[in-house]
């Protein structure tokens, strides 16, 4: 009996906390709101949205002052302090101050790794200042990479990463120039690639993308998300792939080609799984097997829109690089980081523009281990969604649009969406998902979500009607806490915060 009224005083102090760090969440002051319906919030996940307002903002990394830096598409680069309210989630706004009023900048953004230099990108240039991360303060400009112009219609964004495993070493993508870009084919044109050059010492003449550097991969038709696993090293990214597809004449494009996300070996010196070809513009990874002549292949294979002697299925298979995870066609995969101990990836997902029923729009994460995705390269469930818009049909008008991501040392996921000139912080909830909706996965197919979880606030799963949990968590508190009294026979009523859950929009 005395270890029955002990094991359940163990549950009426977890249940306590719980309630209490609910209550924390949901007296947030001064919360934001945003114009359309409150996002879906993952399971385990809270979060919130703390800065507005601004203009396009795209890349974003915290300086070694903890201070967000954000790149405003012609706009330049903004300066973000947060005030922080108590608890994980509640933010807002100290100061903002702008950088750089260079309106070429477009994207791209990076730190040395002594967090003095600043690194940016235009379409055409990548640019580095000395940076004073304590004033917000630029030196003088200098152009350290060119000739990334690829002179089309398509893509104008490089995406800039600093690599932590192997110092000084700045990697840059680089997409196509339309939606199929046959220079691709060529390797010399520098179009559709991932290269890597050495900062360590920044270069008196700038260096030629399409020459110089270490060639990542190519046939990356726009690999917009390069990350680096945090233990290995390894080098991942996510590319957008093609648009308006047909297999032999059939339009087959709602579902095909798949999202990618590719490894790239290591910047160490070794040559393994690096500066392969990944397919574009001939090549491409299945997403939806029900395709003409589809024979063996599933989700994951490389396949050819026409068949002939010299480009089939069975040359994209032998001779161009396969995906290691395969996403839902047209979800538009911009940004990819990784948690401090390589467990976890974060992805965002723009959303389609080009499907019937649109996809995307969300953040999610991706389990690794031992420096590789968890989930088998044909999986279609390799996906949990952390943040996500409650109704697709109403984008790409009346929703965010996550593009770019940065966690900060509390481990805190912050998103920009650029739209919606938006900031969102997303941060792991201790207890979580006490009556709320199970987890969403990126499976392709309809969201068993309940939809009216997304009628509330952004907040904890946890007793309070304020995020994804769901007004019926109250009600979960406070049956749970009448378990633990009858289990205890402890008066524990008085002392459990019963939080009222917010009305339930229709």
């Amino acid at each position: 009996m005395r270890r029955t009224r002990i094991h359940g005083a163990i549950v009426v102090v977890l249940l306590y906390a719980a309630g209490t760090r609910a209550q924390q969440y949901a007296s947030c002051n001064n919360v934001l709101k945003p114009a359309y319906p409150p996002p879906v919030v993952g399971s385990g996940w809270v979060a919130q949205l703390i800065a507005n307002n601004l203009n396009k903002p795209r890349g974003i990394i915290f300086d070694d002052n903890d201070n967000l830096l954000v790149v405003e598409r012609g706009v330049g680069i903004r300066r973000l302090i947060f005030h922080q309210v108590d608890n994980e989630a509640c933010l807002s706004i100290a100061e903002t101050k702008s950088v750089t009023e260079f309106q070429d900048l477009n994207h791209g953004i990076a730190l040395s790794n002594d967090g003095k230099t600043l690194f940016a990108s235009s379409t055409d240039k990548v640019y580095a200042w000395a940076y004073n991360a304590s004033s917000g303060s630029l030196g003088d400009q200098r152009t350290v990479v060119q000739n990334m112009n690829v002179n089309g219609n398509g893509h104008v964004t490089r995406t800039l990463l600093m690599s932590s495993k192997q110092p000084g070493m700045l990697l840059v993508s680089k997409g196509s120039g339309d939606n199929v870009d046959d220079r691709a084919r060529d390797r010399s044109t520098g179009v559709s690639q991932i290269r890597a050059f050495n900062m360590s010492n920044l270069p008196n003449t700038p260096y030629d993308y399409a020459s110089e550097g270490t060639m990542l991969g190519w046939g990356l038709r726009n690999s917009v998300g390069v990350a680096e696993e945090p233990i290995t090293g390894g080098i991942f990214s996510v590319e957008n792939s093609v648009d308006q597809i047909t297999r032999d004449g059939t339009d087959i494009h709602q579902d095909n080609p798949g999202e990618e996300m590719n490894f790239h070996g290591f910047l160490n010196g070794s040559t393994d799984n690096q500066g392969g070809n990944y397919g574009y513009p001939d090549c491409y990874a299945l997403w939806d097997t029900d395709i003409p002549d589809v024979g063996s292949m599933g989700v994951g294979s490389q396949f050819s829109q026409e068949q002939n002697a010299t480009l089939n299925d069975t040359t994209c298979s032998e001779t161009r690089v396969a995906p290691r995870l395969t996403f839902q066609a047209h979800m538009a995969p911009l940004d990819m980081t990784f948690n401090s101990n390589g467990t976890e990836a974060y992805v965002t997902f723009h959303g389609s523009w080009d499907r019937d029923n649109p996809s995307g729009y969300k953040v999610s994460s991706i389990q690794f281990a031992n420096g590789q995705p968890v989930a088998p390269f044909t999986s279609t469930e390799s996906t949990a969604d952390m943040l996500s818009n409650a109704d697709n049909s109403a984008c790409p008008d009346s929703c965010f649009r996550p593009v770019g991501l940065a966690i900060d040392t509390l481990g805190r996921v912050y998103m920009s969406s650029d739209t919606t000139g938006e900031i969102y912080i997303m941060a792991k909830a201790e207890i979580t998902a006490l009556g709320g909706p199970s987890p969403t996965t990126s499976s392709g197919m309809p969201s068993a979500t309940d939809s009216s979880s997304a009628g509330h606030g952004i907040g904890p799963r946890a007793y309070v009607g304020y995020g994804g949990g769901g007004g019926e968590g109250a009600g979960w508190g406070f049956g749970l806490t009448a378990l633990a009294c009858f289990v205890t026979g402890l008066g524990a009523w008085a002392a459990f915060p019963v939080v009222e859950p917010r009305a339930r929009r229709a």
